[in-house]
């Protein structure tokens, strides 16, 4: 991979920290760091994030939002459209994918549930629901950490679209300079 791709891959991480800590909502700063990373724009797939954080909902107890924004992204420009709807393989390459994000994060964060990645990287989890333990998580610093995991996982969801590009294995929205050669 040369130079260029390695300079994007870096962009997604840093967008994906810079949004967390600034905006946060995991799975929207995952898709927008993703997204700007390799100049692509689409408000749709970025409002669809919208309840998607702290594990849906704020819950805490569903699947790392930034894995789910990684997921949409690579969904959005690998899978199967409406008109394939009744193809049953249409969406096979962004199962493949997905499964490939999920199988790294895995392997970095030992667990995709939210509450657990939070408990594994502070130590404890937040009620982000109750307005004072939102108030204490910022405190605490949940920022920082949550936004190291968004950073990672728009990283690794950038190079898994960018090696897929550089294959010629062509998603929607490619940009004109990741067109392989020939």
């Amino acid at each position: 991979m040369d130079k260029s791709k390695e300079e994007i891959i870096e962009r997604a991480y840093e967008l994906g920290v810079r949004y967390e800590q600034e905006c946060t909502g995991c799975a929207q700063t995952a898709i927008a760091g993703i997204f700007d990373a390799i100049t692509i724009k689409n408000d749709d797939v970025f409002k669809s994030a919208s309840g998607l954080a702290d594990g849906m909902g704020l819950t805490g107890n569903g699947t790392c939002g930034a894995l789910i924004g990684g997921v949409m992204v690579i969904s959005y420009l690998f899978g199967r459209e409406r008109k394939d709807f009744k193809d049953m393989f249409k969406p096979m390459k962004s199962y493949l994918l997905s499964k490939v994000l999920h199988d790294r994060f895995l392997k970095r964060y030992g667990t995709c549930r939210c509450y657990d990645v939070q408990d594994s990287l502070m130590g404890r989890t937040f009620n982000l629901l109750d307005k004072k333990k939102f108030e204490e998580a910022i405190k605490f610093g949940m920022l920082k950490h949550c936004s190291k995991v968004v950073g990672n996982t728009a990283k690794i969801a950038t190079r898994i679209i960018l090696e897929e590009w550089e294959e010629g294995r062509q998603g929607i929205g490619r940009p004109a300079d990741l067109s392989p050669a020939g």
